[in-house]
């Protein structure tokens, strides 16, 4: 199943980004699982490296990471085309 999971909020300050990332691992647990994350707006923050994560915060970045490194595609809007910065240009 293909599951597309789109996230907007920033990575710090609600709890949406890092739910959307645990639904996402979730998800990858299963073989036939596709997962896509999208990050738009403030979430495009959840790809930055170096974080400072406040006290009692999970780090998102580090989230994303190990998403991807479990199938997981990742990618944000750049102008009007998907763009996918994990690979490169």
């Amino acid at each position: 199943m293909k599951f597309l999971i789109m996230l907007n909020d920033p990575p710090y300050g609600t709890e949406r980004s890092y739910n959307g990332l645990r639904l996402a691992r979730s998800l990858l647990k299963s073989p036939d699982n596709e997962v896509r994350v999208f990050l738009i707006g403030d979430a495009a923050a959840c790809a930055k490296s170096g974080q400072k994560v406040p006290q009692g915060y999970y780090n998102i970045g580090d989230m994303l990471s190990a998403a991807i490194r479990h199938r997981a595609m990742h990618g944000g809007l750049q102008s009007r085309h998907w763009q996918n910065p994990c690979q490169p240009r």
